[in-house]
């Protein structure tokens, strides 16, 4: 390390980073042509480039025996430092650019239907108030597709139902909350039971409202009739979460849906289940393969802080609870 010292002390002149770059490449390559193509760079201008930091530095770094290509005693004691220096140098880019992530930028996220409209105005509200130069792109659909879409790297995060229907090892999920679902009818209309709790078995040959294929709600509701051993009666299908609502409320029929929705519309009555009712865990994922950007991580963040929050002071969306489990890939989720 001592050598290196003269050097320092007369040293004046600008030592550039891509230099750097290139002598640590030719005293890992021990060959200016490998190593010019390891940098990407034609191999007259690494030459040139090497030539220059030794001019700057006042010492040979290598010498240039025919086929064979040896640090000197002054590039030994500069290739530790050097590479500290690259290792340093991209340190501070990537905290760079991570801090400007936070001030621009974007956040790709998914979302079932009812959770845009009953979770996600008020964490991204809270989010948009600490981060205002972040994008929000929200895509809006079914757990499969979203689940899909982050396969893809289309987006960053998703908030799904848990459990998968597919087996995906390179997926990281986080249960966030236990989801009530409850049966929705017509305001004025008569009673779905007698009772003030409704049953599965009680649905079977009532006219249905149901969602479009692709919605979570319509596979699970679907899934809950069969299992209590009927057919649902499909009064009107095909709509998506406005439209749902929109025809239960015309009375054509019932519909289930989660608490967080229903009790949120003055021109309907909602029925709950009976005993443990139905129920359905709402998750946040993302790919374990890729970690998501610093925004997106952000955004992970807030949503944990608001619903903690939201918990402690019992104002979590109506019909859910929150659950606290650490974050597990899907290889530990239970079966479809």
């Amino acid at each position: 390390m001592e050598r290196l010292v003269p050097i320092g002390k007369s040293y004046r002149g600008a030592v550039q980073l891509q230099q750097l770059v290139y002598f640590v490449a030719v005293s890992e390559t021990r060959h200016f042509t490998r190593a010019a193509e390891r940098a990407h760079v034609a191999q007259p201008s690494l030459s040139q480039q090497i030539r220059s930091l030794e001019r700057e530095l006042g010492a040979e770094l290598f010498s240039r025996a025919r086929g064979n290509i040896a640090l000197t005693d002054a590039g030994e004691a500069l290739l530790p430092l050097a590479r500290r220096i690259l290792a340093d140098a991209d340190t501070a880019r990537h905290e760079v650019q991570e801090l400007a992530q936070l001030r621009r930028g974007r956040v790709r996220l998914g979302a079932t239907p009812s959770l845009c409209t009953g979770l996600l105005p008020e964490v991204l509200r809270a989010y948009h108030r600490r981060y205002p130069g972040i994008q929000l792109l929200i895509e809006e659909g079914g757990s499969r597709d979203l689940v899909r879409e982050l396969a893809t790297g289309s987006l960053d995060l998703a908030l799904i139902i848990l459990p998968l229907q597919s087996h995906d090892p390179a997926l990281a999920t986080t249960e966030l909350l236990r989801e009530e679902l409850v049966v929705v009818s017509a305001a004025g209309s008569p009673p779905v039971v007698d009772g003030q709790r409704v049953r599965v078995e009680d649905l079977e040959g009532r006219p249905m409202v149901m969602f479009r294929r692709g919605y979570d709600l319509r596979e699970f509701t679907v899934g809950a009739c069969r299992a209590a051993g009927f057919e649902p009666t499909l009064a009107v299908e095909g709509g998506e979460m406005d439209a749902v609502l929109g025809f239960t409320e015309a009375g054509l029929g019932l519909a289930v849906l989660p608490s967080m929705i229903a009790d949120r519309r003055a021109f309907v009555q909602v029925t709950p289940f009976a005993g443990e009712g139905l129920q359905r865990t709402i998750g946040l994922a993302h790919r374990k393969d890729v970690e998501p950007p610093r925004a997106a991580r952000e955004l992970r963040r807030v949503l944990l802080d608001y619903l903690d929050r939201a918990d402690a002071t019992g104002t979590l969306p109506p019909g859910t609870r929150r659950v606290r489990t650490p974050t597990r890939d899907e290889d530990d989720l239970p079966p479809a």
